[in-house]
């Protein structure tokens, strides 16, 4: 009987919704009792079936409502093309190495260590102390925490040599990672439509940040013990510049790591032409059988603007980095900092400063450096029996990657999809040249996960080698 009358009510109601309009409000459960005769469960019976075929909704403490029915149309973006119009210039998209993989492939791609080579313990740590604190809740300068300043001015004064005048807190930017650093300082001391010099192959997101700020890139060939002097003198007559990128240790993606008298060369170069070197020191926590060697520790006259980051180091999710930079240069980078974010989280940077200056940071970092050398050493002899076609030019003495040239001939994005296609997942060497090629090249992270699988990962590439040369 009672599901007669809700069948009923159902029916009849439907009709009444089919004409009623949306957002139209439904009697009262009180008025349809009444006039459908029938008791209040089976209304509550009648408005639940209505309600699961999506006729109705309940808002309660206010009523029923007939639910508007959204119909499924294709989205026409079609008038933005006008309203954009065509790019100032052609932007590289973003890099394969950001894409997330399934766990079950092995990951030879990205350019952030595993999980297990972070100090996580010192990380949680820190953000539980940091939501305690201050930082949590009130806005730090727009330079940064002057705390944290002084931590990145005393590491690189504490490396200065005697006769050269160590950099000052003052001179400290805190910045919310080193890629956003980089499109501000290209900005602030290059400007768009100018050339900047910068290293090939080099680091994508530097090309990226170049060519979004629309400066003009000038590529510079840099082999295993960097950039030839000459060459790079050559470079500045010709074009003017006034600006050089380049990562004196353990660059990405080659891993080079610069002499001591290579960097004075260097520094002689940009001196001499009144230039500016923007040392990127991304991977100074990353030596493995050497120690990274600022550049910056040999000039306090303004002409290195030096950027150190700990992201990659500390956790990814702690974006936090500096740029150390003197005179007018400096003030003129804060004021594009500004523009683009008035400051820096200070739970971040509370957090960050927690993790360096505790006892376990620097037993973290010996303990890391061991690790990476086993990787790093365990894929090196893996490519050598399994791809023994691919040149790997020098062994790195840091950072993260391995940088392989393969065969002359090989076509990369057919390497590339055949090696994902059997669960191994590289990174084509395109995206690190400015310009063209210099070759096929591929890099490899040795701090990706599980390295008990970089055997079988290479075997993988050597067998996709093989089938890529019939």
């Amino acid at each position: 009987m009672n599901n007669d009358s809700s069948s009923r009510i159902v029916l009849e109601l439907r009709k009444w919704i089919s004409g009623a309009a949306p957002g139209a409000r439904l009697p009262s459960t009180r008025s349809l009792v009444a006039g459908y005769s029938a008791s209040p469960v089976t209304v509550q019976k009648a408005l639940q079936a209505l309600t699961a075929q999506g006729l109705i909704e309940s808002r309660p403490g206010v009523g029923t409502f007939v639910r508007a029915v959204r119909t499924a149309r294709p989205a026409d973006y079609g008038w933005q093309t006008a309203a954009l119009g065509t790019p100032p210039s052609a932007l590289p998209t973003a890099s394969g190495t950001m894409r997330d993989v399934p766990n079950s492939v092995i990951a030879f791609h990205s350019g952030y260590p595993d999980r297990e080579l972070l100090p996580e313990r010192l990380v949680r740590a820190a953000l539980a102390r940091a939501a305690r604190a201050d930082a949590a809740l009130f806005r730090p300068p727009a330079a940064g925490m002057p705390e944290l300043q002084q931590w990145f001015a005393h590491e690189l004064g504490t490396a200065t040599p005697a006769g050269i005048t160590p950099p000052a807190p003052g001179d400290v930017i805190v910045l919310p990672g080193s890629q956003s650093g980089l499109s501000s300082i290209f900005r602030a001391l290059v400007g768009a439509g100018q050339p900047l010099l910068m290293e090939s192959p080099t680091y994508w997101g530097a090309i990226l940040a170049a060519a979004q700020t629309g400066v003009r890139v000038v590529p510079v060939p840099s082999g295993p013990d960097g950039p030839d002097a000459a060459e790079l003198a050559r470079a500045f007559e010709e074009t003017g510049a006034r600006a050089f990128y380049a990562q004196p240790n353990y660059a990405n993606p080659t891993g080079a790591q610069w002499s001591r008298g290579r960097g004075d060369e260097v520094l002689e170069v940009v001196s001499a032409h009144g230039a500016f070197l923007i040392e990127d020191d991304w991977a100074h926590d990353f030596g493995v059988t050497s120690d990274p060697m600022p550049v910056a520790v040999r000039d306090d006259s303004g002409h290195v603007i030096y950027i150190r980051s700990l992201t990659k180091s500390v956790s990814p999710s702690i974006r936090i980095a500096a740029v150390i930079a003197r005179g007018p240069a400096r003030e003129r980078i804060l004021t594009h900092r500004a523009a683009e974010s008035m400051y820096v989280s200070g739970l971040l940077q509370a957090a960050a400063l927690d993790v360096v200056t505790q006892p376990g940071w620097q037993t973290h970092l010996r303990n890391l450096r061991q690790q990476l050398q086993s990787r790093r050493d365990l894929l090196v002899a893996a490519i050598r029996e399994h791809v023994p076609q691919a040149h790997l030019e020098a062994l790195p003495k840091g950072g993260l990657n391995l940088w392989l040239r393969m065969p002359d001939g090989t076509d990369l994005p057919r390497l590339a999809r055949d090696c994902e296609d059997h669960g191994v997942v590289i990174a084509a060497g395109t995206e690190w040249f400015p310009a063209e090629p210099a070759g096929p090249f591929i890099r490899l992270n040795y701090s990706g996960p599980n390295p008990g699988a970089y055997p079988e990962g290479a075997r993988i590439i050597g067998e996709a080698l093989a089938r890529n040369s019939v």
